[in-house]
């Protein structure tokens, strides 16, 4: 089957060709040779050549283009399908991994209409109904949406408890870093990566537990905790429930106000001990769990992002030089708290039930 070609030239470039080979004829005429019309015309004389041959049979009209045989315009049920089946992902289409690039787009519309556009065509189309080129957030294969969704309508309970009694809506996480850096983008020549020399013994690393915590009319807050783990025989290698229990206790001390705590399902936090000091001050305490496989919906995730941009590339000589650059990373973000602010707003979460 021939199926019609997509993505066509435009008029601006349709004319400019139209134009080269009147000039060609009329260089036919004056007995100019291919090679003196291909060079003067900037094309190949093999293009001169056919259109001279054109010229012999039928003059003038047999140069002049045809013209394309155009776009063809998918209808609006068309584009409708098309991007539902986009929306599947490739693996529903029989590719092996969840990349849509513009070949797989291009032989997906071939498949569903028989229509075969160019590489540039089905850029052009994508681009027109809202499409661009992205990276891809990741998802646990085993994040329940529909505990997500429950989890929304429990957490606006919360929001109201928080707006009742004037408290703050406190989420908490936890974050560590090793001796090894994250990988950021560096400039360097074409052709020679740049390299970054880190450590690559020793043991250790520096945890860090933080609170970002909301109340609309105030200033949004960070507050954090972290310690160094040397890998010494006996050192506790993360925080214990007594350190979150301080954390908790502090960040009390300093909002001086009843706070609605929110954080994921980690061990120690649903441990007897924790569970104790939470029912013995329920009355400025109330505390809700994050969904499973959810990181998303944590303001608290994207502080960490910000902590570990700031730290990309890092050759720390030591964990005292690392542990160094997370707190001069997390003080800039406390007195930023615009910063903190754009971590709310980008799990689309509200203050407000």
């Amino acid at each position: 089957m021939r199926y019609a070609q997509g993505g066509g030239l435009t008029d601006a470039k349709r004319a400019a060709r139209e134009r080269i080979r009147l000039e060609a004829v009329g260089r036919f005429e004056g007995g100019a040779k291919n090679r003196e019309i291909a060079a003067a015309l900037r094309v190949s004389e093999r293009s001169v050549e056919r259109w001279r041959r054109q010229w012999r049979e039928r003059g003038e009209e047999g140069v002049r283009s045809k013209g394309s045989p155009g776009r063809p315009r998918l209808s609006a049920a068309q584009i409708a399908r098309l991007e539902r089946e986009l929306e599947r992902g490739p693996l529903a289409h029989g590719w092996v991994d969840q990349r849509w690039t513009l070949a797989r787009v291009k032989t997906l519309i071939g498949r569903l209409f028989h229509v075969s556009y160019t590489v540039e065509g089905t850029w052009r189309l994508l681009k027109r109904h809202g499409w661009s080129w992205q990276q891809p957030a990741r998802r646990a294969i085993e994040r329940d949406d529909g505990a997500v969704e429950l989890w929304k309508k429990e957490v606006a309970a919360g929001k109201s408890t928080a707006a009742a009694r004037g408290a703050w809506i406190v989420c908490e996480d936890e974050a560590s870093q090793s001796l090894r850096p994250p990988r950021a983008r560096s400039w360097g020549r074409i052709g020679q990566t740049p390299v970054v020399r880190v450590r690559g013994r020793g043991s250790g690393r520096v945890s860090m537990a933080g609170m970002v915590c909301f109340r609309p009319g105030d200033r949004s807050r960070l507050i954090y905790s972290f310690r160094v783990h040397r890998g010494r025989k006996g050192e506790p290698k993360g925080f214990t429930w007594q350190d979150y229990r301080d954390l908790i206790v502090r960040a009390h001390n300093q909002l001086k106000g009843p706070i609605v705590l929110i954080w994921d399902n980690l061990r120690t936090h649903l441990m007897p001990q924790m569970k104790n000091f939470i029912a013995a001050n329920e009355e400025w305490l109330t505390v809700f769990h994050f969904p499973s496989y959810a990181p998303d919906l944590n303001p608290q995730e994207s502080i960490w992002s910000l902590v570990k941009r700031t730290i990309g590339n890092l050759a720390a000589a030591n964990l005292d030089q690392l542990a160094a650059a997370v707190k001069r990373s997390l003080k800039q973000t406390q007195y930023r708290p615009h910063l903190i602010d754009g971590c709310l707003a980008g799990t689309d979460l509200t203050l407000t039930s």
